[in-house]
């Protein structure tokens, strides 16, 4: 029988929305070795300790999380102003080079700056100034180390970005928006029962959740700038499962309305309502491809849970329910909870074996599923919206937790929270 656990939870209830900001108060733990790293000299920024952020510690953790840094002797007063001796710093190991410094101006906020130095070929590569709220130093930091990964890979950052998750204390779920690194943001749901399923909207300006605000599963999507929040599926039996296509205008959504859980289209603009699939099995998880043309989702259709994929508009569009569907996960007999690179070249799942664990497997075929986690409690995969990184809930010494890894397993990071069980992973697009 196909029960992920993430999306048949049965007793949801809403609670206080539109709470104000909060810390989940994280801290980063890194392990691993990555196979190419780029090693990289990173000095404390000048007066940052009177900023009250320790913002080269934040830089430093963004970027080994990344998988593609190795942080250098980098002890040593330089800032930004600085003309570095190029062969101290060469003797260190380090090809590249950062500094900065953080000064506190007249009104309160911040001056933050930063230069990139090639010190293979003794040159600046890039800087910058920016003028941010004290609330703002831990976003500023992430967007320096976003900087600084794009102009030594040409590849975007994501440590700007955000995440959403659940944490449990005590009866209380707290539905949050953070961070990449799980620090700062803000109270999104609050509720004495689980939240489960949420999911950002492409342009990452709303969030879908399951709740049970009326006493039974309903799907909601709620704006996260003003908490305005409406129900969007609220049919007879369970609504579970959200998931955005990719233009941001309709929700894949599992309901079990006329008897086992099948996928249906939910058109937000029109709010018409398609079914997708037509089987006697349990169908559901969907997630879009990127160019919005077919769904994955997980059916048990063959025995045992496994991911599928078909086409959004098999039979054409307005037409009934689709009746192709491709088997994608051969690796074991249970594999659920689909996630695809925002490129489209890897999937990401759960499989149960010895426990349950992330695996990443090329949809070319290209190589076999590689198992990516060391931990037997795996559940909710995201891809980073680069498709460098993967978050995922997880639990380990007794606490249910959250953590990133490469896409080869190399670099694990455990965000470490103190009283909180995490769960229920999602991670935000590109842009705040």
């Amino acid at each position: 029988m196909l029960i992920p656990r993430r999306h048949f939870l049965t007793t949801l209830a809403a609670g206080s929305l539109l709470a104000p900001a909060a810390r989940a108060q994280f801290r980063v733990e890194i392990s691993g070795v990555g196979a190419t790293q780029l090693p990289l000299a990173l000095t404390r920024f000048r007066d940052e300790d009177r900023s009250g952020v320790a913002l080269s510690a934040v830089l430093r953790a963004d970027l080994e999380r990344s998988g593609l840094f190795r942080i250098v002797d980098s002890s040593g007063a330089l800032d930004e102003r600085s003309q570095p001796q190029w062969a101290d710093w060469r003797s260190r190991g380090a090809d590249s080079l950062v500094a900065g410094s953080v000064t506190r101006l007249a009104d309160g906020r911040f001056d933050v700056r930063f230069k990139l130095w090639d010190v293979v070929k003794a040159e600046e590569r890039t800087g910058q100034s920016m003028v941010v709220a004290a609330a703002d130093l831990r976003l500023a930091a992430h967007r320096i180390a976003d900087l600084v990964q794009e102009a030594m890979t040409g590849e975007r950052g994501v440590n700007a970005t955000r995440i959403a998750y659940v944490t449990r204390a005590a009866n209380r779920y707290t539905l949050r928006i953070t961070d990449a690194d799980g620090e700062g943001g803000q109270v999104a749901l609050a509720s004495p029962q689980p939240i489960i399923s949420p999911a950002w909207s492409p342009d990452g300006r709303r969030l879908a959740y399951v709740s049970f605000y009326t006493g039974k599963a309903v799907v909601m999507v709620q704006d996260i700038s003003s908490g305005d929040f409406r129900a969007v599926a609220s049919f007879r039996g369970s609504n579970s499962a959200p998931a955005w296509s990719p233009d941001g205008r309709k929700l894949a959504v599992t309901l079990s309305r006329d008897g086992p859980s099948q996928l249906y289209l939910l058109d937000l603009q029109g709010d018409s309502l398609r079914r997708l699939t037509q089987s006697s099995a349990i169908d559901t998880e969907a997630t879009f491809a990127p160019d919005g043309q077919s769904l994955y989702f997980v059916s048990d259709r063959g025995g045992g849970p496994q991911v599928y994929r078909m086409p959004v508009d098999a039979n054409g569009p307005g037409a009934g329910p689709a009746t192709s569907a491709e088997r994608i996960t051969f690796n074991g007999a249970y594999n659920i909870s689909p996630a695809i690179s925002p490129d489209g070249r890897h999937l990401a799942y759960v499989t149960r074996g010895n426990g349950l664990r992330v695996m990443v497997q090329p949809l070319d075929g290209s190589t076999p599923p590689l198992a990516v986690t060391d931990t037997n409690d795996d559940e909710s995969p995201s891809f980073a919206p680069n498709g460098r990184l993967l978050i995922y809930a997880t639990r380990s010494q007794g606490r249910d937790v959250l953590m990133t890894t490469t896409l080869d397993g190399r670099i694990r990071t455990r965000l470490l929270s103190s009283g909180l069980d995490v769960r229920e992973p999602a991670w935000g697009p590109f842009g705040r």
